[in-house]
């Protein structure tokens, strides 16, 4: 296997140059902007994004779009970068270093796996200087992290990230069947507070979703034909105070996909403010507290190797959420 290359930031007092990397054996398959960002350790994500538009970043000798899949062998340019371009980050405070140290609810030599707090952002971007993956790289430096997944930023539960190229591979292949016809990759368990009475049984939400952007880009998701084929599958597990404390099993990972998929079953999540009931919410806030959306990724079950390693990965409800159910009787 060819030894990667070490990856670098400039320093202050130090003249950056341009750099060639060739991409190892274990880096086959990337994407070119997740190469990039453990290439450019500080750099955000908005910053590597102008390097690829903007042709100063090739591959092979050629201009290249940031979610190109990379080949063990290619050789990447990797233009200089100047601390004032990527910001010279401060590390994450010690008090939330400690509060993510203490979330890691699984690890061994191939993944590491925390029960994210909600508030707390899947990665960095655009106002966000930490998120779960860069905190967690700060925790364990010199060790290769990537993401597997994501969270929204307001739902609490189960991350998975990556320690070895072989596993991430793997995980995102299970996550495409889940997509696909192919089956279940990868059995999601989801627990969620929805406002009003939802019908006993099992209520299946087959409904397509669509993403589409407001003014401002902030992301929008509805139910529309030309979205992609989502399934979703609620069951009550307790009544609270007239609203419907449910499982969700679902089949598909759609951005937004259980909470509008509530949405359309008339139904929302409680706290939620994008597509929930404002006033709602307000009661559930001024009387059991409800301050946060009551969304919380409980369970992950699927198997490595082919099938023959299975994992099951659980994260207990969250502390402010199993509050709001008590206060609720």
């Amino acid at each position: 296997m060819t030894a990667s290359p070490p990856a670098s930031r400039p320093q202050a007092g130090t003249k950056a140059t341009v750099r060639l990397v060739r991409v190892p054996e274990d880096r086959g398959g990337q994407r070119l902007d997740n190469f990039l960002l453990g290439q450019l350790k500080g750099a955000p994500r908005s910053l590597v994004y102008k390097l690829v538009r903007s042709g100063q970043v090739r591959v092979n000798g050629g201009r290249a779009k940031a979610e190109r899949k990379l080949e063990a062998g290619d050789e990447v340019r990797i233009p200089p970068v100047n601390l004032t371009e990527a910001g010279d980050k401060a590390p994450p405070p010690t008090g939330f270093l400690q509060r993510m140290e203490a979330a890691i609810v699984f690890e061994d030599a191939r993944l590491l796996v925390i029960n994210k707090p909600s508030g707390v952002a899947s990665h960095g971007g655009s106002g966000i200087s930490h998120g779960a993956i860069e905190t967690m790289r700060a925790l364990r430096p010199g060790q290769t992290l990537e993401l597997v997944h994501r969270l929204d930023r307001d739902t609490s539960g189960l991350l998975i990230m990556a320690k070895k190229r072989s596993a991430l591979s793997e995980l995102q292949a299970l996550m495409r069947e889940n997509d696909s016809d192919e089956g279940r990759g990868i059995e999601k368990r989801y627990l969620t507070l929805l406002v009003g009475r939802m019908p006993d049984g099992v209520m299946s939400v087959d409904a397509p979703l669509h993403v589409g952007l407001r003014q401002g880009g902030e992301r929008h998701v509805q139910v529309n034909p030309a979205g992609k084929a989502s399934l979703s599958h609620f069951r009550v597990l307790e009544r609270r105070a007239g609203h419907s404390y449910c499982e969700v099993v679902i089949e598909t990972g759609r951005t937004h996909q259980i909470r509008v998929h509530a949405q359309h079953l008339g139904h929302p999540v409680a706290g939620d403010d994008k597509y929930g009931d404002p006033a709602v919410n307000k009661r559930l806030r001024d009387q059991a507290g409800l301050k946060r959306l009551f969304l919380h990724a409980a369970s992950l079950e699927f198997a490595l190797d082919g099938g023959k390693t299975p994992y099951l990965l659980n994260a207990p409800l969250a502390p402010e959420l199993a509050e709001v159910l008590n206060r609720l009787g």
